[in-house]
């Protein structure tokens, strides 16, 4: 069996993704004309060619304007639910989804207007499509850690909807220690928590993610590499990494997928997995990322199981769901 065939056929869970980055410009531009807010662009041709950066915050420039046109319960669900059925083409069974209330409540738009759009498109996608799902609320690291608290408050009330806490946005100037407080109340909560480190950042900030905000687990994590002690950690404590290597490329992390250091972590035992990240801005899902670094690192049939059973390894699953979805992924080792 072809890799891309196998890519596509064995079930996989996707653990970094965030919701507002599955925005594609033919939902934008529609969600923007019934809501008549005027954007910039004035087809959907013009926006996709605007899908161009050199560094993150270059991205981020373009995923916060593209956000400001969800102003409805409707339109976080229409966002929420379009993801899904691209997840259910791509075999994706568990998603464990970020979303970023502060950009909306910024806006003025009701915190409970945007978590209800979302869940309710979770739950229906759970019940309709057979994708089970993890929400995840995250901190937007250039606001203050006051905002941070502020949104907690809010997500408090609907506490039963929400899984764990995170921290993205931009990465440089924003340690993970300016969030130690909100952090450590998460945990008192009794919510999981995971964090962007070591993207652009550096190796420290993975450092301070695990020692100070003590995350269950790491979103990207490249720069682990720099640092020996660090990589052996990792490895010895089995803490996940959710790697995207698209995004990694686009926003000139690394500068070719053959430079991609999936291989040097996993040969150092480090529990690794693959994700779109914001996938309508990077070329691709879940799928096309998978494919991506296969093709540009020669992986076999065997690694790209591994990866699938790692996705798994590293959610937020019970033990026991674990089990049932690895028992599964046993039926895909016939195809070497």
């Amino acid at each position: 069996m072809l890799i891309e065939q196998y890519i596509k056929t064995i079930p996989k869970a996707e653990l970094h993704l965030h919701i507002e980055g599955t925005f594609e410009p033919d939902l934008m531009f529609k969600i923007a004309k019934r809501n008549n807010i005027q954007i910039k662009y004035s087809t959907v041709e013009e926006i996709k060619s605007a899908y161009s950066f050199n560094n993150l915050q270059e991205f981020l420039d373009i995923y916060f304007a593209g956000a400001s046109v969800l102003i409805t319960e409707q339109d976080f669900y229409d966002l929420t639910w379009a993801y899904l059925h691209k997840a259910k083409e791509q075999n994706i069974v568990h998603a464990e989804i970020f979303f970023d209330p502060q950009t909306h409540t910024e806006q003025g738009i009701a915190f409970e207007t945007v978590i209800s759009g979302i869940y309710n498109a979770l739950k229906d996608g759970q019940e309709r499509l057979g994708i089970s799902f993890k929400l995840i609320l995250c901190f937007l690291r250039h606001l203050d850690e006051s905002a941070a608290f502020k949104t907690m408050e809010e997500a408090l009330s609907f506490k039963d909807w929400i899984d764990g806490f995170g921290l993205d946005s931009t990465e440089i100037g924003n340690p993970p220690g300016k969030f130690e407080g909100v952090f450590a109340k998460a945990k008192q909560e009794g919510f999981l928590t995971t964090a962007h480190a070591g993207e652009e950042g550096p190796a420290q900030y993975i450092w301070d993610s695990l020692n100070l905000l003590r995350v269950n687990r790491i979103d990207h994590g490249n720069r682990c590499l720099d640092d020996e002690d660090l990589v052996k950690l990792l490895a010895e404590k089995q803490i996940p990494l959710t790697l995207c290597p698209l995004s990694n490329l686009e926003l000139k992390v690394i500068k070719n997928m053959k430079d991609y250091p999936l291989l040097k972590m996993m040969e150092a035992g480090v529990l690794v997995t693959i994700n779109s990240d914001d996938p309508a801005y990077f070329g691709g899902y879940l799928n096309e990322n998978y494919l991506a670094v296969a093709k540009a690192l020669n992986l076999s049939q065997e690694q790209i199981l591994q990866l699938a059973k790692n996705s798994f390894k590293s959610s937020w699953l019970s033990d026991e769901e674990k089990i049932k979805v690895y028992t599964i992924l046993e039926s895909h080792k016939l195809n070497t």
